[in-house]
């Protein structure tokens, strides 16, 4: 850690750095942010920076809302967005109460806390998201709703096109902050494009995705347009996931993968998985935390609707990639259901604690989905036991209330905060007249 110091110091003197940004998350994942002086860093590594906890979405209560933000000097990189104004970097901060504690409700926290539980069941976990977002020309709307910056679909190749400068701005920026990208291309929807990060550890990746939205929407910016990472901004359009791929390691070794089983697919990945389908409907008030959320998990668009495991079948809510010949270590799960307007610290601790409570438990895995999931009878799926995940933010704050596995996983003040405020926005929801019923109702009732 004093090499880390040593070295962030180094930096900031040799690179002339003018202003160091500290950043942290509220429990929703709204990236917040407080530049310090150069001057200032060393004493932040010893001392932290003090601020008002109770002024950040569910950080702490009032009575108790003095915390301290400690720098992760193993954070620490230049932003190339500012290189040629005033030389900017910024560090990730874990938050302690004053007395040195981790503070409870520090999203960051919540992860690291579940990671140490997999270590010492002696996992290491790895995480590799694909990440949707939506390309429009403002964030302004008309009648006819947003306005996507093209009309191209899956893998289009566009000469002059908007996206393609976008995408190689995004990813040269990404690559300088030391964020690997496996690859980008268009999506489906109209405006639509993907950019898929290289497996690391849950917290790096974590990290990687609330650094990934910045980078993404300062890009927008200089470009004239508008990103956004809203679930489902255009009805006629698919939604915006952040289809995930999971392992653990056991030290070298791919727990998840036994030379000849079936798929390759050891009896850890088997349990791993059930817990996931077992816990899915419980967890998903964190992985799609909004209303708009279910606009994407219910409106097609290859959006997984059904609790349900399958190799290589898209259309199921996790799935068993294609096993590529002699690269055992690549062996992995994919969960489809997480949109990319959650919050990566919280939702990634949840798919641990399900994954890992299927080990502990030995849960059995069902059968796979061999079909098509949505193309089947609402009496097919219901004789072969696939449950649909929640239909609406409200159904999934039901489901969540009463999860031993969330409450036990995001301590008490982060699951009590979470319920709170998700209980608000269903009940503004609930009372919003939308333009639905306007069109539909006004003129003939």
């Amino acid at each position: 850690m004093d090499k880390q110091r040593d070295f962030v110091l180094r930096t900031i003197e040799e690179r002339g750095i003018k202003f160091v940004r500290l950043w942290f998350t509220d429990v929703v994942g709204t990236l917040k942010s407080v530049a310090i002086a150069p001057a200032e860093v060393e004493s932040a590594f010893i001392e932290g920076l003090g601020f008002d906890g109770s002024a950040i979405e569910g950080l702490t209560r009032s009575f108790e809302s003095d915390l301290l933000a400690f720098p992760d000097p193993a954070t620490f990189q230049i932003l190339p967005w500012r290189a040629g104004i005033d030389p900017t970097a910024r560090m990730f901060c874990d938050i302690t109460t004053p007395d040195g504690q981790p503070a409870v409700a520090d999203p960051r926290n919540v992860l690291k806390r579940m990671l140490e539980k997999a270590a010492d069941k002696g996992f290491t976990f790895y995480t590799h998201p694909e990440i949707e977002f939506y390309l429009l020309k403002s964030s302004e709307y008309g009648p006819n709703g947003p306005e996507p910056v093209d009309q191209a679909g899956y893998f289009d190749n566009v000469p002059g096109g908007t996206a393609h400068d976008f995408r190689r701005e995004s990813v040269r920026m990404l690559e300088d902050l030391g964020i690997s990208v496996e690859f980008s291309h268009h999506e489906a929807g109209h405006g639509q494009n993907e950019i898929d990060l290289r497996y690391a550890d849950a917290l790096a990746t974590a990290d990687n995705i609330m650094t990934f939205r910045t980078v993404v929407k300062e890009v927008a910016i200089s470009q004239g347009v508008y990103a956004t990472f809203m679930p489902k901004p255009m009805s006629n359009q698919p939604g915006s996931g952040m289809h995930t791929h999971l392992s653990l390691f056991e030290g070298d070794q791919n727990a998840f993968y036994e030379p000849g089983a079936q798929y390759r697919l050891s009896k850890t990945g088997r349990q791993f998985i059930a817990g996931l389908l077992t816990h899915a409907p419980e967890i998903t008030a964190v992985t799609n935390q909004f209303v708009n959320s279910y606009k994407r998990l219910w409106g097609g668009g290859e959006a997984p609707s059904f609790v349900c495991w399958g190799h290589n079948n898209r259309s199921a809510l996790v799935r068993v990639p294609m096993y590529k010949p002699n690269k055992g270590q690549s062996s992995r799960v994919e969960y489809r259901g997480i949109d990319s307007a959650s919050n990566p610290y919280l939702s990634f601790a949840l798919l641990l604690a399900a994954g890992l409570k299927g080990i502990e438990e030995g849960y059995e895995l069902p059968p796979e989905a061999e079909d098509n999931v949505w193309q089947l009878t609402d009496s097919e799926r219901r004789a072969l036991g696939f449950n649909p995940l929640p239909a609406s933010l409200d159904h999934a704050i039901a489901a969540m209330e009463s999860s031993e596995l969330v409450a036990e996983t995001l301590g008490e003040q982060v699951f009590n905060y979470s319920i709170l405020n998700k209980r608000e926005e269903w009940k503004g929801y609930r009372a919003e007249v939308t333009p639905f019923e306007l069109k539909h109702n006004l003129g003939i009732l």
